[in-house]
């Protein structure tokens, strides 16, 4: 088994071509309930990933299904409404199929973003925290198997994941627009469930600041292909002693829409502040 399949991907990256004529420089993954962005762009193409080959279908609620193409502040990007999740039953090949083929289209940046629950005792709910850093918790790895030479190497280097340069511009930007953001620690964990009370103690313990069901497939993959990196949490429940509660995916979804607009005009300042 390889941990991708080139041929595929390449399939996948021409028929996209033949579809829309624009080169991406930025590739942007919005996660649950932050598919309002795209309001931000100028869209010039909307590709249902039903009509992409190759591509997965997302069935979770708060994931459009569409691949964008257009611009965000004069930026050509192409942008992912909605992502797909190991959970799903997707193989981890599967998640991060759309990076390998947005790396052929062009791309040499990719920002993500996720809802994420808050473990750190500061957090509050409707914060924005850069990822610094990740844990990964999941069960597979995406680049397990034989490795395709063309797309990266055998060891990728993980002693940088998350590009300084983005992080110190999106705080700057941050503190241009006097909105607050946090910096912490990702942990990822395969889903579906939410965390038991011992497992958000554990994941503290081993330093994580919040936690979720995606990215760091997708981030991993991306450094793989050399893709410098930007990732952002809204933190949509709290996973810290005394504060926890129940919690739905549609509380998920509706904190990550309330705080949406923030990281989307954020987004987009980073955007125009880029060097692409």
């Amino acid at each position: 088994m390889f941990n991708c399949d080139l041929n595929l991907i390449e399939e996948t990256a021409a028929f996209i071509r033949s579809k829309v004529n624009l080169q991406p420089r930025v590739g942007v993954i919005l996660g649950s309930g932050l598919g309002g962005a795209v309001s931000q762009m100028e869209v010039t193409h909307t590709i249902p990933y039903a009509d992409i080959p190759n591509f997965p279908r997302s069935t979770v609620m708060g994931h459009g299904g569409n691949l964008l193409f257009g611009t965000w502040n004069q930026v050509p990007v192409c942008v992912m409404q909605g992502r797909f999740h190991y959970y799903e039953g997707y193989s981890m090949q599967q998640v991060t199929f759309p990076v390998r083929v947005m790396k052929l289209l062009g791309i040499q940046t990719l920002m993500v973003s996720n809802a994420a629950g808050g473990m750190n005792p500061s957090q509050q709910i409707g914060e924005l925290m850069i990822i610094t850093d990740h844990i990964n918790m999941q069960a597979e790895h995406p680049l397990r198997g034989r490795n395709e030479e063309r797309m990266g190497p055998r060891f990728p280097d993980m002693s940088e994941v998350y590009d300084k340069g983005l992080i110190g511009l999106c705080k700057r930007k941050a503190a241009e627009m006097g909105q607050y953001v946090s910096e912490g620690v990702y942990v990822g964990v395969q889903g579906p469930t939410f965390e038991t009370p011992a497992e958000y103690r554990m994941f503290r313990l081993l330093g994580g600041d919040a936690v979720g069901m995606s990215t760091v497939p997708e981030i991993i993959v991306a450094r793989h292909m050399q893709i410098r990196c930007f990732a952002m949490s809204v933190i949509t429940d709290l996973g810290v002693e005394g504060k926890i509660v129940e919690i739905s995916h549609d509380d998920v979804v509706k904190a990550a829409h309330e705080s949406g607009e923030k990281m989307t005009r954020l987004f987009g300042l980073m955007l125009a502040g880029m060097d692409v």
